[in-house]
């Protein structure tokens, strides 16, 4: 196969990591299964920029299995897993993708993947969207569209979109609720602590956890820190985030008075410079500085290298950082996602719904009418339902129906 990766022989050890995923994501198995039979993608060349772990290697799987050539990237240097990537490698799937590449090698990735002229496009964060704007539209002569699960990613093309820049239809998977009420929150609430957990090994019990954004990701954060035993402080822009913080029981301060009082700060923001320099002066010694966030600038991670007097390796994924006060702060995972460079992601049950919802999005974007607009649009609901009813079979959950009287009773309400 034509794939940059680390090491071939990595491979056993991925297939194992992808099988256990695939046995606890029963909707997605599903959907691989009509993929199978019908093989919606004959012909068709699918491109992902995804965070490359065994989940999202799965979904990778599932869209080659419906017919499709299927280049994958990674989305974070420091998410890639060699052993996945060796294992997906082997099954079909064209991977460029290394863990702990440079910039200059994972921006080659993503540009060797994008020049096999995609019809489809599964983008995490809106590189994959960037490029075929920015720096090589001649890419996108086949480009069907495609979808984008992040807030980050959203935001972007949701700017694009608002300034009538955006050349071909993209689907939101990012605020489905299918996505957001689970992923977002249970997932992100999850992987998040176990992230830190284990790169720290210590205590969350009887701490304070400094929760910076109350979206659905800093809801889940501040839930399972809260469940944890941690005092949770949240920071927020938005006002009626804020009261949603303070009426589920949580402080709300300005990051410059929860800076002193925070063990462990985590940045769920999608903005950047969310913690500053100055906030780092005012922290206790051994503050604990994490993102959540896709991209590593919601942790001024420069701005601390500018100040810091040295710097260290504390353990492996923690760097420590003497300031001139003569306080030390760490940084997990230089900064980035610390669910998935320190960590596996989100629980496979949870990312199960996510790429369910990405599938058949993807099934949409390849049989769409010419006509769909070239703009950002919403799950369709028939999709966000089909999920849903899925995931409750999955479940062994069964639910009530409306009969044709309510049914009339609502629509004539």
């Amino acid at each position: 196969m034509d794939s940059i990766i680390k090491d071939p022989s990595l491979a056993t050890v991925g297939r194992q990591k992808i099988r256990w995923a695939k046995q606890h994501m029963k909707v997605l198995e599903g959907i691989a299964a009509d993929f199978k039979q019908s093989r919606p993608f004959d012909g068709l060349t699918v491109v992902l920029s995804i965070h490359l772990e065994a989940k999202t290697a799965y979904l990778a799987q599932v869209l080659y299995q419906g017919g499709a050539r299927v280049f994958a990237t990674g989305s974070n240097p420091l998410s890639t897993q060699d052993d996945v990537c060796a294992a997906l490698a082997q099954s079909g799937v064209h991977v460029y993708a290394t863990h702990g590449c440079t910039q200059e090698e994972y921006k080659g990735y993503l540009c060797r993947a994008l020049s096999q002229k995609p019809d489809v496009i599964i983008d995490d964060g809106g590189e994959l969207v960037h490029i075929l704007h920015e720096e090589h539209p001649e890419w996108a002569v086949n480009l069907r569209g495609g979808c984008e699960e992040t807030t980050t990613g959203i935001l972007r093309l949701r700017s694009r979109a608002q300034s009538g820049k955006l050349n071909f239809p993209m689907f939101n998977i990012n605020d489905a609720d299918c996505k957001h009420l689970f992923d977002n929150r249970y997932g992100t609430g999850q992987s998040v602590w176990d992230g830190i957990m284990r790169t720290t090994n210590l205590t969350v019990a009887g701490s304070t956890a400094v929760v910076c954004g109350y979206g659905w990701c800093g809801k889940g954060v501040a839930m399972r820190a809260k469940g944890l035993g941690a005092k949770v402080i949240v920071t927020e822009v938005n006002p009626i985030r804020a009261i949603e913080a303070v009426m589920d029981g949580f402080t709300v301060l300005p990051m410059e008075k929860a800076a002193p009082l925070g063990d462990c700060f985590i940045t769920v923001t999608g903005c950047k410079g969310v913690i500053l320099p100055e906030h780092m002066l005012l922290m206790k010694e051994g503050a604990l500085l994490s993102n959540a966030g896709h991209f590593d600038v919601e942790v001024d991670v420069a701005g601390l290298r500018s100040i810091a007097k040295s710097s260290f390796e504390a353990r492996t994924n923690i760097e420590g950082f003497l300031l001139p006060n003569g306080k030390t702060v760490y940084l997990l995972a230089q900064g980035r996602l610390v669910n998935l460079a320190a960590a596996d992601g989100h629980p496979a049950e949870i990312m199960d719904m996510s790429f369910a919802l990405q599938a058949l999005c993807a099934l949409r974007v390849a049989t769409r009418d010419p006509s769909l607009a070239k703009t950002l649009h919403p799950v369709p609901l028939d999709i966000d339902r089909d999920v849903a009813l899925r995931k409750l079979s999955v479940l062994g959950v069964s639910i009530d129906t409306l009969t044709e009287e309510q049914e009339y009773y609502l629509s004539h309400a």
